[in-house]
């Protein structure tokens, strides 16, 4: 492998398919020659909110990481590392599976709510799937960009960057999200 996209952002090239991945704005967590690690940003996901209420006791947005192990729960944190089971995406942010922790240090209030991000499952990648993606034009490897990993998104944060980026992509941040309407 030539080149890693950790830390990166991944947009979703529009297409008919209408998965999970349609409009996805992608957080590569990790990228290595065993493949790829990955979070979506931009795809709250209400029933998993609701589920997560009963451990926090407060309501909480969940967004889909993606399609692989629906069953975990993923956190990024921000300027705060809570627990030493965790991962540095870059100097301000943490990803942690360690929902004790993260809990403690909300309830404590050492964290505030805003500054975590919680995610449902994750994208995944197996070796060199990713980099036959990237030459299928699948995903744009956006290199650098101003984003708050554990802001709240929404489906606008796909359409902001692709208008960002100009271009060929002003094309498709004003396409219908179904191109076949097109």
């Amino acid at each position: 492998m030539n080149y890693s996209c950790k830390g990166k952002i991944l947009i979703s090239t529009p297409d008919i398919s209408g998965d999970i991945f349609s409009r996805s704005v992608v957080l590569v967590v990790e990228h290595n020659d065993n493949g790829a690690f990955g979070l979506i940003l931009n795809k709250k996901n209400d029933q998993a909110s609701q589920k997560l209420l009963h451990l926090f006791g407060f309501p909480v947005d969940v967004y889909d990481g993606g399609p692989v192990e629906n069953f975990k729960t993923f956190f990024i944190v921000n300027g705060l590392k809570v627990s030493e089971i965790s991962v540095e995406i870059n100097e301000n942010y943490h990803l942690t599976e360690d929902q004790d922790s993260v809990i403690e240090a909300l309830s404590s209030g050492k964290l505030l709510q805003e500054n975590v991000k919680i995610f449902s499952g994750y994208s995944g990648w197996a070796a060199l799937q990713l980099e036959t993606e990237l030459k299928a034009k699948m995903w744009t490897i956006v290199e650098v960009y101003n984003l708050d990993y554990t802001s709240p998104n929404d489906q606008n944060l796909w359409k902001n960057i692709m208008q960002n980026l100009g271009g060929e992509y002003l094309l498709w941040a004003n396409a219908p999200e179904d191109v076949s309407m097109n």
